[in-house]
């Protein structure tokens, strides 16, 4: 198991594409333990461009060599479809993973993941920063212990700025000032993951899964699309114990507009509302209680940093506590959106998740 604190860590980014090169390098390299040590992608230009750009020590297009090199922790950020490969290859490696969300597209692939990251003795952490925004482990800690009671329904919506990604050739405004733009190949093309469902649901479903503790069993879902493409999806799901909750979501917000991410929690003893685009939870008890969370303006608007930033502190001997986004609840993730996506061309008839694991 690599990563002490008598050295710096030596960091490999797998996927240095459109977020990689704006979220997660330079939050690597704002980190005094962290030397770039290897980067990798396609296209020789490009490559090169981000060596030289953040100082990585090596490049190349072949992420084996970066492994090679036995890196102590590695960002995998490359396209959806070649997640499973790229983490898989740098557990076995020995490193610390951080692999982007959707974890894979497969739910035997991700598991395939969670089991070989157990058996090495790594650590293996999803990029969904929601769960690292701050209130959220106090958050969990009231919902896990009966704030509300046991959970007998939930709801999660999630409503981003994000059809021009996924539909048409626009893509954001924002994306004019990025270092790179993203492939439309990742965002658009249904075989490889493209979009909405695993585009932004692996950011609802798993906030949800963490939060609640809850474990799925079966999903019916239904979808509506523009050539072929996912732009809007809903579902129900049965979990364990019976609980059941509702999930929603669209690319219909206007750019330049903060996403609409809302999770409502009703329990045998009241109800919980948390409004993420309003920095606003509530708790109200059947005893007459109230209790709003101390959110300030702004603290709950999403950024991608929490999830590196427990993969370094991780790798330094960080409580496991730090992991907010575990590969447990990755893979219970991509099993319900997977189940959703086969109902919703099956009529909706409901799909069995599989396996599924509350997040430890």
């Amino acid at each position: 198991m690599s990563g002490t604190t008598g050295r710096k860590l030596r960091a490999a980014v797998i996927g240095a594409g459109w977020y990689g090169a704006q979220n997660h390098i330079p939050t690597l390299a704002a980190r005094p333990e962290v030397t770039l040590d290897g980067v990798s992608r396609l296209g020789a230009a490009e490559l090169a461009r981000v060596r030289d750009h953040f100082g990585f020590a090596f490049a190349s297009e072949d992420h084996r060599e970066l492994l090679a090199r036995r890196p102590d922790i590695v960002v995998v950020s490359s396209p959806h479809h070649l997640h499973h490969e790229h983490a898989r290859d740098a557990i076995e490696a020995g490193a610390h993973v951080l692999c982007e969300k959707p974890m894979t597209l497969d739910p035997a692939q991700a598991w395939d993941l969670v089991d070989r990251a157990r058996a090495k003795g790594v650590h293996l952490l999803i990029v969904n920063g929601y769960q690292y925004l701050p209130h959220l482990p106090e958050l969990r800690a009231m919902i896990r212990d009966g704030a509300i009671g046991p959970v007998e329904h939930a709801m999660v919506s999630f409503i981003s700025a994000t059809r021009d990604v996924f539909h048409g050739d626009r893509g954001l405004n924002s994306w004019q000032t990025t270092f790179f733009r993203p492939d439309r190949a990742t965002w658009q093309d249904p075989a490889r993951g493209g979009g909405f469902a695993w585009g932004q649901m692996s950011h609802a479903v798993p906030l949800l899964l963490w939060l609640t503790g809850l474990v799925p069993e079966a999903v019916s879902g239904h979808a509506f699309g523009r050539e072929a493409v996912d732009l809007a999806v809903s579902g129900s799901v049965r979990f364990e114990g019976g609980a059941v909750a509702s999930l929603s979501g669209a690319a219909a917000m206007p750019q330049g507009n903060r996403g609409l991410m809302r999770i409502f929690l009703a329990g045998r003893e009241g109800m919980l509302t948390a409004e993420f685009d309003r920095d606003r939870c509530e708790i109200r008890r059947d005893d007459g209680t109230v209790r709003h969370l101390a959110i300030g303006d702004g603290e709950w608007i999403y950024h991608g940093r929490g999830p590196v930033e427990a993969l370094v502190d991780l790798a330094l001997g960080g409580d496991r506590a730090l992991n907010r986004s575990p590969g447990e609840t990755g893979a219970t993730s991509v099993g319900v959106i997977a189940a959703l996506l086969a109902s919703a061309a099956d009529g909706g008839r409901p799909v069995a998740v599989g396996r599924a694991e509350a997040p430890r």
